[in-house]
């Protein structure tokens, strides 16, 4: 699977490097990060998510979730998945959401429970929530 990754911080950096390891192809952006070994890193969220079958944010707050989702929603396949492992208010969830369903994209609100610790040994907990068809585009 070719999945853009999003915000490669204490969480999301492990949870990349887990994607390589199960043999994804990981493209990833972070404005201030380094790059995750064997992840390749683009220049923008929106380079990152063009050609991804899913893309993967794990973000700060909502009000930064909305500015990468509509950065990164026009550049995405139509049937491509967000998946959202932020953990971050309802509102935002819902807006980013609509704004994906607008765009002919899969949504899947999944934040995450365990930890950098979970994170860097693959054994977080996603809390997930959207369409069965968005769901199972996810797992992977």
């Amino acid at each position: 699977m070719k999945i853009a990754f999003i915000g490669l911080g204490n969480m999301g950096a492990p949870m990349a490097a887990n994607l390589v390891a199960g043999g994804h192809v990981v493209t990833g952006f972070d404005t201030a990060a380094a790059a995750p070994e064997g992840v390749t890193m683009a220049a923008s969220a929106a380079e990152a998510a063009v050609g991804a079958d899913a893309v993967i944010t794990m973000l700060p707050n909502g009000a930064i979730l909305r500015a990468v989702a509509a950065e990164v929603i026009p550049a995405m396949s139509a049937g491509a998945t967000l998946i959202d492992c932020s953990t971050i208010d309802v509102d935002s969830a819902r807006a980013v959401a609509s704004d994906a369903s607008a765009a002919g994209l899969g949504f899947v609100d999944a934040p995450v429970s365990g930890g950098i610790g979970g994170a860097a040994a693959g054994t977080l907990t996603f809390m997930a929530g959207g369409s069965e068809a968005a769901f199972a585009s996810a797992t992977v």
